[in-house]
């Protein structure tokens, strides 16, 4: 088989691994190597099945021996099975970037032979990238939990992101669609990679508070590196993916000098964009307070940068899984993301957003509205003398408004005509806010066109059609809101209004406009 048609089946297999990630670091090739990664991000497309990437995604092997049921490449289903060599995938990587097609790799696989033989392949990739073909650009790899603490240290080092996947949202449905994965098992590498980055970070670790060098000195010791780097091959090296030959290792700027005993050069040190995590929605029957609950958890102890929710799609038969005609829960997926923006940025828990007598997001409110119409005793706001905190909680206003209010209001009182001169969206923020003590002038009474002001045209389209049979939009589908085409994706069924989510549509007190 030819690297064409290993790319053609394992990038699709690939496309159920969510990774809309940056970089985390400024690096760039300085005129010695070759690509670049920028903390900001790099370019991002879509993919087919509407999930944002920037890099080539894609795995190292589906020849899979463990036999989870929600998996497409279980070993129990018949399939094509193919790997890549890791000198196959260095070069195809290493080709697509020089053709501008991606910006970077997501390395991902199934567990090959065993976890430590599936780390070891995933690490010469990493190192021929690295080290031959001296690219700098942005690397995120998933770590293969049960793999040996060493090859996972080494992975670090050479990454830019790391991540292991929790999988499912709790143990008991590890158990039951996964047995050969356990929480332990999950969670072991995990706080190893938090301890190494904090080590770093901190300034203690093996590449931590490491300065870089002036210019003059760089081509020296860049020769002297080369210099040892050849000798040590020479010797025939040490650790995983050590190569025999006569041949010298190149250096790139982005791998530190201290490993081959040189001097030190400037590195981002181990896995600087941090790790994530992943965990599968819709297949089993953990409600949404308790995934959110659990992403609190995991953001808290694991230092994490993100947790992705992969929607699942049903695409192998069991009778542990919703049946092949479930549509992919994706609204449920839109929805969490939203409740985890406002974990990480706006200073909400978990608790506040689901309480426990309402544990699931409202399919027509997003959880920040969804907060505010069962807390309106805390609205409306003064914008001249609330906290910025407190800014952050009124619907319509992200950081960036509440951030110009606080330091508008610094010169001047600000008024409404000022809001809006300022860019702050008023669509639905007017409902919840006072400007010098007044209300927003001609604030309608009426019930349908506050929740209309609350919902996106989107959310509106799905509303009207409650009463019928609902679906879920497609990212790709032609869509005209002005017209009420809801570009609806056929078989995707949103989810039926608990008594707690109508009374919220229905019961919305008239003090709020008063």
């Amino acid at each position: 088989m030819d690297v064409t048609e290993k790319l053609a089946i394992l990038a699709d297999a690939a496309k159920y691994d969510a990774a809309c990630t940056s970089s985390g670091v400024d690096r760039s090739g300085a005129g010695a190597a070759m690509g670049t990664a920028r903390a900001c991000g790099i370019c991002h497309s879509f993919s087919a099945d509407g999930r944002c990437i920037s890099l080539l995604k894609v795995l190292l092997s589906n020849d899979c021996c463990f036999d989870c049921a929600y998996c497409v490449n279980r070993r129990s289903v018949t399939t094509r099975r193919v790997s890549f060599e890791p000198r196959e995938l260095a070069g195809l990587t290493w080709q697509f970037y020089r053709r501008n097609y991606i910006e970077g790799l997501f390395l991902s696989s199934a567990v090959w032979r065993s976890p430590d033989y599936t780390c070891e392949q995933m690490l010469k990739v990493l190192r021929i990238l690295r080290e031959e073909y001296l690219f700098s650009g942005y690397i995120h790899i998933k770590i293969i939990p049960g793999a040996d603490p060493l090859l996972i240290e080494r992975l670090g080092y050479l990454a830019d992101r790391v991540s292991v996947n929790i999988e499912l949202p709790s143990a008991a449905s590890l158990a039951k669609l996964a047995p050969q994965k356990r929480k332990e098992t999950l969670l072991t590498p995990m706080k190893q990679v938090r301890r190494l980055v904090a080590e770093n970070t901190e300034g203690y670790g093996r590449f931590g508070g490491i300065q870089p060098v002036g210019r003059n000195t760089g081509s020296r010791d860049r020769a002297a590196l080369q210099g040892q780097a050849a000798k040590i091959a020479l010797d025939g090296g040490s650790g995983v993916g050590a190569r025999n030959t006569a041949r010298p290792v190149a250096v790139p700027e982005s791998v530190s000098p201290t490993r081959y005993g040189g001097a030190r050069r400037q590195r981002s040190g181990f896995a600087p964009a941090g790790q994530s995590t992943q965990m599968i929605i819709g297949a089993s029957p953990e409600s949404d307070r308790h995934i959110l609950q659990l992403t609190e958890r995991l953001y808290h102890a694991y230092d994490l940068k993100r947790v992705f929710y992969s929607a699942y799609v049903p695409a192998v038969e069991s009778d542990l899984l919703p049946s092949a005609d479930t549509p992919p829960p994706l609204w449920r997926e839109h929805r969490l993301y939203q409740a985890d923006w406002l974990l990480r940025f706006y200073g909400f828990q978990a608790e506040e957003l689901l309480p426990a007598e309402e544990p699931e997001l409202h399919p027509y409110l997003d959880p920040k509205c969804q907060w505010a119409l069962r807390h309106l005793g805390f609205f409306p706001l003064e914008v001249n003398r609330a906290s910025y905190d407190a800014l952050l909680r009124v619907p319509g206003l992200g950081v960036e408004s509440a951030l110009r209010i606080v330091r508008a209001r610094k010169i001047a009182a600000l008024s409404w005509d000022g809001l809006r001169n300022m860019g702050v969206v008023l669509k639905r923020a007017r409902y919840f806010l006072l400007c010098q003590g007044r209300r927003f002038p001609h604030l309608t009474r009426d019930r349908g066109a506050f929740l209309a002001a609350m919902m996106s045209a989107r959310e509106r389209a799905l509303f009207r059609r409650q009463e019928r049979d609902l679906y879920q939009p497609s990212l790709f589908d032609e869509m005209s809101w002005e017209r009420g085409d809801a570009g609806l994706l056929a078989g995707s069924a949103v989810p039926r209004l608990t008594e707690k989510q109508k009374e919220a549509l229905t019961a919305v007190p008239l003090p709020l406009w008063e």
